[in-house]
């Protein structure tokens, strides 16, 4: 690499174009929690992408850049898989993918950034599951009280006193 920091650049604007087209292809429906839990994952790795000139960015030796080429090298595989995923409309492995992508580009920040503290995905997956399952414990079709079945009832009791209203008067 003529510019040993060039990785870094890459890393983040690879992983940001497919985090932007994977948000397109979840954005119609409500989000599933791993599909939820990889945007945030990909969000968690690119919040506060220093700068390549940033102090807080490191000189790498040789080994640790030939660490950041087999990275991107596998990052670029995996970004192949996702557009083969996309074209064929397999969003589940494209979700799937983008943990991978994300994993990739976070192993490059980790090398040029050590002090910045990286979640990993499994951290990230419980805490959007917990916020899955309480969001969805929230929506209860079956309960007895929703505003539809609340409706009905007073409909039918109002029927039912107009029946026997109009039968006395009869």
């Amino acid at each position: 690499m003529a510019d040993p920091k060039l990785g870094l650049k890459i890393a983040a604007e690879r992983l940001s174009i497919v985090r932007y087209v994977f948000l397109v292809q979840i954005e119609d429906g409500i989000a599933s929690a791993s599909q939820r839990a990889s945007l945030e994952y990909a969000d968690a790795v690119l919040i506060g992408w220093p700068e390549t000139d940033s102090p807080e960015v490191v000189d790498l030796d040789d080994d640790q850049l030939r660490i950041v080429r087999e990275q991107m090298t596998m990052m670029e595989q995996y970004i192949h898989r996702f557009t083969s995923m996309e074209r064929a409309g397999d969003v589940d492995g494209m979700t799937d993918t983008l943990i991978r992508v994300t994993e990739r580009v976070a192993e490059v920040r980790r090398l040029y950034q050590p002090e910045f503290a990286l979640p990993t995905f499994a951290e990230i997956r419980r805490v959007v599951q917990d916020e899955w399952d309480e969001d969805m414990g929230k929506i209860d079709p079956q309960a007895d009280d929703t505003t539809a079945d609340h409706v009905e009832r007073e409909t039918d009791e109002a029927n039912d006193e107009a029946n026997r209203a109009g039968g006395q008067t009869a």
